[in-house]
């Protein structure tokens, strides 16, 4: 029998949605060189030192900081003894943005660390506004067939790799085990079925426990694009919103609107009502969202064994799989030791198994490697999670993402669309408010 598995897991964290941190104690790898939150990174020169040493601007100290953390640790003791990694704590990624855009502006790239972590819905803008800014990794001998083709989308642009994935967000269908059951339900029974056969269990539920069966954050909605991205469709055509003529989206949309109507979907007020009051406060039989959510999900000890995970329902019944946020590792063009970065970058993130069970274990940081998927730690057993191995299926479910156009107004079609999902519930017309939404989003766009 495996041994069970407690990892030590985010807190909060919504590494898609927003730049989640924290206030954590180190995790006590700084001592030893494997890397320290260092001075901000927009202080002065902030390359790295000497030819052994980088500098790396990161934020949240109980996720990714970890994760990179145990990626030094590792090349520290498996390659070279004299590695120190510098960290730059940021509060969160728009300071990185920030610090990026700061730079371009001034037309002094001095200014950055020799790498920076950057959101994966963001990055793509960023090295089309600023191409100056970063240095490729096109020439790193790293198997990048062994990663989420997905995820690899993010970061390769016009052919050229330029980042090394750190995290991915795979989608999670998470349920209540003891409260399917009380409304005559089973694991078998959510697994593969369509939206319409989940919303008949989740009126199952809600007459039974009083319990929904999902909940979003309603005004960061992030349903639609999970929804859409499982069918394989994206909100975004040739560079443009696909809204209005998108019969798939429509069709979503309408599909969520009947859910809340009929009591199935708890759409919260904000994020700090969808995590506090829905999830921890126990309003719900089901969560799905990036795995990034398992933390706020174990908040509630007395909850222990009582969930599991599965793949999302979609419009046809197969089984459906999405991804919601992640991020990945850049070079700058301002790193003095670039054949160093690209040696870290191969082999942690490229490909040590070492450093992803670690950032599992110190983080909750899931890979985006498949093989990965295949340690012993990813298929220990979770406790919490009826004493399943869901690190192993998380692993094993993201290979099966579908890769949808992706846009750098994505969070403005989310604000758009969430507020036309609210106005139809109220009464408002779907073909009016979409269009609305597109419009919104069109001026947005310049376009």
């Amino acid at each position: 029998m495996k041994k069970r598995f407690i990892s030590v897991l985010l807190a909060g964290v919504m590494a898609f949605s927003m730049a989640a941190c924290g206030s954590s104690k180190d995790n006590g790898n700084g001592s030893n060189g494997n890397g320290n939150a260092g001075s901000d990174a927009a202080e002065g020169e902030t390359s790295g030192g000497g030819e052994n040493t980088l500098t790396v601007a990161a934020w949240d100290p109980s996720f990714n900081i970890p994760a990179i953390k145990a990626a030094a640790a590792d090349y520290k003791e498996n390659v070279n003894p004299d590695f120190v990694l510098d960290i730059k704590e940021q509060a969160g990624s728009q300071d990185i943005e920030t610090l990026i855009t700061t730079a371009a502006s001034s037309g002094n790239y001095e200014t950055l660390p020799d790498m920076v972590l950057f959101q994966d819905h963001w990055i793509q803008k960023f090295v089309a506004d600023y191409p100056d800014a970063w240095q490729n990794v096109d020439d790193v001998d790293i198997k990048w067939d062994d990663f989420y083709p997905e995820k690899i989308d993010y970061s390769t642009i016009d052919g050229v790799h330029y980042g090394v994935p750190v995290d991915g967000g795979t989608v999670i269908m998470a349920y209540r085990v003891d409260l399917l059951e009380e409304a005559g339900y089973s694991m078998e029974d959510v697994t593969g079925i369509t939206w319409e056969k989940f919303m008949e269990i989740g009126k199952a539920v809600k007459e039974k426990t009083g319990k929904y069966l999902l909940c979003m954050d309603g005004d960061g909605n992030d349903l639609v694009y999970l929804m859409c991205q499982a069918e394989g469709v994206s909100q975004f055509k040739d560079g443009k919103p696909y809204i209005t003529e998108n019969e798939t989206l429509k069709q979503i949309v309408q599909t969520i609107v009947d859910m809340a109507k009929e009591g199935v979907l708890l759409l919260s007020n904000s994020w700090s009502d969808y995590t506090d009051k829905a999830i921890q406060g126990d309003q719900v039989a089901g969560v799905m969202n990036g795995n990034w959510i398992i933390p706020t999900i174990e908040k509630v000890e007395a909850n222990s064994g009582k969930w599991e995970i599965t793949s999302m329902p979609t419009l046809t019944g197969e089984e459906g799989y999405a991804s919601n946020g992640g991020s990945s590792l850049y070079i700058t063009t301002n790193c003095k030791n670039v054949e160093l970065a690209k040696d870290f970058l191969k082999y942690t993130f490229g490909g040590s198994t070492v450093t992803y069970d670690n950032a599992l274990k110190n983080g909750g940081v899931v890979s985006t490697y498949i093989p990965a998927g295949e340690s012993e730690v990813y298929n220990e057993n979770v406790a919490f999670f009826n004493d399943t191995p869901i690190y192993a299926k998380i692993a094993e479910m993201g290979s099966h993402v579908k890769t949808i156009e992706q846009s750098p107004y994505h969070y403005t079609c989310r604000t758009q669309i969430a507020a036309a999902i609210v106005n139809i519930i109220n009464g408002g017309s779907l073909e009016d408010e979409l269009e609305n939404a597109e419009s919104q989003l069109n001026f947005e766009m310049g376009n």
